[in-house]
């Protein structure tokens, strides 16, 4: 095997990888003080908060001091994402007073140590008499302040006890100081109602909720009926309904009793909720129920849920475990799609071929069968399958792209074998990502001008890597794995490598000429993770196997190395995309003699709760404010690199009455994404590649950042201020600051962004050598 000098120096300090710290991304959680006696109240809280809010699913902090190892599972069995956490029931002996054996009053010291959580950026504190009976979404997305509601009987002053809604400045060490002070002066006043403490150090100031979200039993007093827009009824007082309940409160408690439910029924309950389930809760109370009924339909919700985590082995093994009926279409296709991607391709085409059989499947089926036998260089029997999706939905997407990609006749190869490099990369369709389009042939600028057939033997990475293929690619000069984000786990998902290549390991180790990992990235979103061994083992091989092995930032070397073992960490080194140094690769390029005066705004939408998670409404906002006045500086446009990015321009014009006008990149060549980029004066995009391609044609950005290798990129070229988090709580004001700062001093922004590209270019050429050197050319 060649091997390669050693890799270029990384940065003197180890790259941030933790994605939240990358990405901004608001982590929000629940907590609860919980003890043995009010263990059936915080199972119906647990209960009612599932049912009123299927779609919610964020971590529930447990603060507890005497909780049994049962009551711990009962607890778990209602919650997939608990957190345990232990008080110091010590903590507060220097200024305890009252009844010290009241639960109210211990309550209200230990649901103190909330404060002192530092993992969340917004933590909503429930208490265990608590009932949840409506949407908590306006909670979900509140950013600033400590928020409550107002006490009822006492006035405006006071926030009532139970439900408060913490922002990170008051989760920090310096609110827990106040909190000890106040507490060890003994200056406060402790009921059994309300937060003492907390009440005298803020002294009113709090953001103020409606009574909806924390409405409180006594006002309900002569059995009045509880309001229908209540969203958390609050059984505040001695008597709880799990211990007997309370004279003149029937009604209320009625409403309690609807989530005291055993095991089996609340799962039912759950599972037929309307509307979006989250996947983690469909995942959690499905799969007993699945065990215990063998329904078929909740097994499909489950096994969907897991396709969508990119659990595809699990997803088989939900369904597998059911009887299916011959003319039940819908679960014959979610199996078959999870057989797909774990590569039991003679399964899941059974299975395809089953579901075909029913109008409101067939077009999805048939897109399947067509999608698994383009895998496997099968064009004719792709076309089939897809003509028959055209032909039962004429509009199915899906079965029309692979139509489109079976019935493309291949580039005629025009050179020798001998004098080819065999590419591997993910070659986009006519009207796919316009980044991902524009990769291939800037990979392979970056081995030469000539990025034709006659130097280039095109390898899908998404179709099956055969023998044949491993013949193919053995009699050319050497073999180039690169073109985009491929170390990622659910584009294109098989069992044979869990990574965009779809190459057995056995494949893999055939192939006897040099292979070079040219600028291939980690492109794992904050929230999604690598969960199959057979990645790491895939990646450890192709390492191995690699006379040159290049991650096209800092971050994603960091990330690959921590799945490698050590004695493989060296040969990883840093190959920037070559779409940062277009300027350099791209023949006869001159920089444009003039630039339009626009400013161009590109969103990304795939995986968007993965992005924006609850911060949609904020980032679009925001968003509006920032377009409203850079547009009265400079013309912005929205710039798609895929259909669906154009959603930015209909949301602005719909929520916001901000119309602009959209240019469709993803319809562009290669040349014309590159000059149109070359003639803006600045971009602000999200996607990768929106920032990239204008930064190598020497355009300045400003990236929104939702993923963490937009930081990566911006760490390597020491411009982290070109980046501002989607979810800044200033976004707008931010975005406005920095693209008006560039606009203003545009020549200085841009001569620095040439200086940034030649670093970048450096560490390029070094590669380049040593590329030279492997193929002896």
């Amino acid at each position: 095997m060649t091997t390669t000098s050693p890799a270029p120096a990384a940065a003197s300090q180890a790259p941030v990888t933790a994605a939240h710290d990358l990405t901004g991304k608001r982590r929000v959680a629940f907590a609860s003080y919980v003890d043995e006696n009010y263990l059936p109240g915080f199972l119906a809280l647990l209960r009612s908060l599932a049912l009123s809010n299927p779609g919610v699913c964020e971590d529930f902090v447990v603060l507890h001091d005497d909780l049994r190892p049962g009551s711990i599972a009962k607890i778990r069995a209602l919650h997939p994402r608990i957190v345990l956490r232990r008080v110091d029931t010590g903590r507060y002996d220097a200024y305890r007073k009252g009844d010290q054996d009241n639960y109210l009053v211990r309550k209200a010291y230990f649901i103190l140590d909330v404060f002192r959580i530092r993992d969340y950026d917004t933590v909503i504190t429930l208490d265990t008499d608590m009932v949840v009976l409506g949407d908590l979404g306006e909670l979900l997305r509140l950013r600033e302040g400590l928020a409550a509601v107002p006490q009822f009987f006492y006035g405006q002053h006071k926030l009532n006890s139970g439900l408060l809604v913490i922002q990170r400045e008051y989760l920090s060490d310096a609110f827990c100081a106040r909190l000890d002070a106040t507490g060890r002066s003994g200056d406060y006043e402790l009921d059994k109602h309300d937060q003492g403490i907390l009440n005298a150090v803020l002294d009113g100031d709090f953001v103020r909720l409606d009574a909806r979200y924390n409405f409180v039993k006594r006002r309900l007093s002569g059995d009045l009926p509880v309001p229908e827009d209540t969203a958390i009824l609050h059984f505040t007082g001695r008597h709880k309904p799990w211990q007997g309940g309370e004279a003149g409160y029937a009604l209320a408690e009625e409403r309690w009793r609807e989530f005291d439910l055993p095991d089996a029924e609340f799962h039912g309950a759950w599972l037929n909720s309307p509307g979006a389930l989250h996947h983690d809760l469909l995942v959690h109370f499905g799969t007993p129920h699945v065990r215990r009924t063998g329904n078929v339909e909740y097994a499909r919700k489950v096994a969907a849920a897991h396709i969508a985590a990119g659990d595809y082995q699990d997803a088989v093994d939900i369904l597998s475990g059911v009887r299916i009926p011959l003319d039940e279409a819908w679960p014959h296709e979610v199996l078959g799609h999870a057989l797909m991607s774990v590569s039991r391709n003679d399964e899941a085409r059974a299975r395809l071929l089953l579901a075909t059989a029913a109008p409101n499947r067939a077009a999805t089926a048939h897109a399947r069968l067509a999608q698994l036998a383009w895998v496997h260089g099968d064009n004719a029997g792709a076309l089939r399958h897809a003509t028959a999706g055209l032909s039962v939905d004429i509009t199915h997407r899906s079965s029309r792209l692979w139509a489109e990609r079976a019935a493309t006749v291949p580039a005629q190869e025009l050179g020798a074998p001998e004098d080819q490099l065999a590419h591997v990369a993910f070659y986009m369709d006519r009207q796919g990502n316009a980044g991902d389009k524009l990769l291939p042939e800037t990979v392979r600028l970056g081995f030469g001008t000539d990025t034709s057939s006659r130097r280039w033997h095109s390898v899908h990475a998404h179709r099956y890597f055969d023998e044949a293929a491993v013949e193919r690619v053995n009699a050319r000069r050497g073999l180039v794995i690169g073109g985009g984000g491929l170390f990622i786990p659910d584009t294109m998902p098989n069992g044979n490598s869990a990574w965009q290549w779809n190459v057995p390991d056995e494949h893999l180790r055939a192939v006897d000429v040099p292979i070079m990992v040219y600028a291939v990235g980690f492109n794992a979103f904050d929230g999604q993770s690598y969960r199959a061994g057979r990645f790491r083992e895939s990646l450890r091989l192709l390492v191995e196997k690699s006379s040159f092995f290049g991650l096209r930032n800092h971050g994603s070397i960091a990330k690959v190395r921590a799945m490698l073992p050590a004695h493989l960490h060296d040969r990883i080194r840093f190959q920037p995309c070559p779409t940062t140094v277009s300027r350099q690769l791209v023949p006869g390029w001159t920089d444009p003699a003039g630039r339009e005066d626009t400013v161009l705004l590109n969103a990304a939408y795939d995986r968007a709760g993965l992005r924006f998670g609850h911060d949609y409404g904020h980032f679009l906002g925001e968003i509006a404010e920032a377009v409203r006045r850079i547009g009265a500086h400079t013309e912005v446009r929205c710039v798609a690199h895929s259909l669906d990015d154009e959603k930015i321009a209909f949301d602005l014009r719909r929520e916001h009455g901000i119309s602009l006008p959209v240019i469709p990149m993803y319809d562009f060549g290669n040349d014309e994404i590159r000059d149109l980029y070359a003639r803006t004066r600045l971009v602000v995009g999200m996607r990768g590649h929106a920032g990239m391609i204008p930064f190598g044609v020497g355009t300045p950005i400003v990236s929104l950042i939702s993923h963490p290798k937009m930081a990566y990129f911006l760490a390597d070229i020491e411009r982290p201020e070109w980046g501002v988090s989607v979810h800044d709580r200033n976004l707008g004001a931010v975005l406005t600051e920095r693209a008006l700062g560039i606009l203003d001093d545009h020549a200085a922004t841009v001569a620095d962004v040439h200086d940034r590209q030649r670093e970048l270019w450096k560490a390029t050429e070094a590669n380049a050598a040593d590329i030279r050197a492997i193929l002896g050319a």
